[in-house]
């Protein structure tokens, strides 16, 4: 396949396109790190726990306030692909 076949069609391609094509990725994106940032925290969470138990209140209180943290990136994320969809013309 050559390629310059295909430099038409991504000329005649509208800003809209690569908008709605920019929402995908960045929402895309953004939610595979919220998920992997939070298996990794719940994941080291248990582990902790695990070896101290003495300690699961204080840790619970730390888990959520870093799920917290971690899934506004994802809203942040969410966002930018709304405003990528809506906004661009």
């Amino acid at each position: 396949m050559d390629l310059l076949n295909y430099t038409p069609m991504l000329l005649e391609a509208s800003a809209k396109t690569f908008a709605v094509l920019g929402a995908g990725i960045a929402i895309g994106l953004g939610a595979l790190g919220c998920g992997l940032g939070m298996g990794i925290v719940a994941g080291h969470a248990v582990e902790a726990g695990a070896r101290q138990p003495e300690i699961l209140s204080k840790l619970q209180t730390l888990m959520i306030m870093a799920i917290v943290f971690i899934e506004s990136v994802c809203i942040y994320a969410l966002v930018v692909a709304l405003l990528l969809i809506f906004v661009v013309k």
